[in-house]
């Protein structure tokens, strides 16, 4: 399919609301290109860049954007994925290959409606896609709270980066309710991938007091697993407060069980 409607206007007045497309560590800039033109051709425009190798802004994305440049002139830059989803309350991370991580996976398809549902309710939703050579490292994995796998061929399941994208983001178009996004229904809004963050550093803080990492060379798989456990659990604000006053109180315990 070829071809775009000039009487429609610019396409940036036909951008919606959606998630941010994150890119982590892209090579090319003709692939940055490729994927803000499949988020254009759907209506998508928030792009995000974590560390691409050859710098941006960058000559080679605008030149394979067919023109995208609503979308590129907008892109953010980011040092790390931590700092790139800290404002997001929905973390997706898209892999072809199965992880040791108890999260739960969904299709690109099954994903768009989840994703639709969470933005139409005022949540901030990013999806994450790794770089060309080996896609999503474990510790951008363990910052998402739901996996994207599509069911591709396990004999050739390697994706181009931008076809990768116009998979999840095709499907994001077809499952977007075409309403007013409402309000956040519940007491407390939910918690962004940031606060999540800094709950796992305090309980980490808390664990080094208390000796509790005996093995230094297992500490980051345990810390992936308890990261784990606080996106799985779709933690609101209020709670994430909660579980912060806890383990301070913990802290605070003397090991018979009484104040300090």
């Amino acid at each position: 399919m070829a071809g775009t409607n000039r009487k429609s206007g610019d396409a940036a007045d036909h951008i919606h609301p959606g998630p941010a497309i994150v890119l982590v560590e892209p090579q090319l800039g003709e692939n940055i290109g490729a994927a803000a033109r499949a988020m254009l051709n759907f209506g998508l425009g928030e792009l995000r860049l974590v560390n691409p190798r050859d710098g941006w802004p960058s000559a080679q994305a605008v030149a394979s954007s067919s023109g995208a440049l609503a979308v590129l002139e907008r892109a953010r830059v980011f040092a790390t994925t931590a700092e790139a989803v800290a404002d997001c309350h929905d973390v997706w991370a898209t892999t072809a290959r199965p992880r040791h991580v108890v999260k739960p996976v969904l299709t690109p398809r099954q994903a768009a409606g989840q994703i639709a549902g969470d933005v139409a309710a005022g949540r901030r939703v990013a999806v994450l896609f790794g770089g060309e050579r080996a896609g999503l490292g474990n510790d951008d994995i363990s910052l998402a709270t739901r996996i994207v796998s599509a069911p591709l061929n396990p004999a050739f399941s390697s994706l181009n980066l931008a076809q990768a994208v116009l998979l999840v983001v095709a499907e994001y178009a077809e499952a977007r309710p075409e309403r007013t996004p409402s309000a956040w229904p519940e007491v407390s809004p939910p918690s962004t991938a940031e606060e999540r963050e800094r709950l796992l550093k305090h309980l980490e803080l808390a664990l080094d007091r208390t000796r509790f990492f005996t093995s230094p060379e297992k500490k980051p798989s345990m810390l992936r697993n308890l990261s784990a456990i606080f996106t799985r659990a779709d933690l609101t604000r209020q709670e994430v407060r909660t579980l912060h006053g806890v383990i301070s109180a913990l802290a605070d315990m003397r090991a018979d069980g009484r104040p300090a």
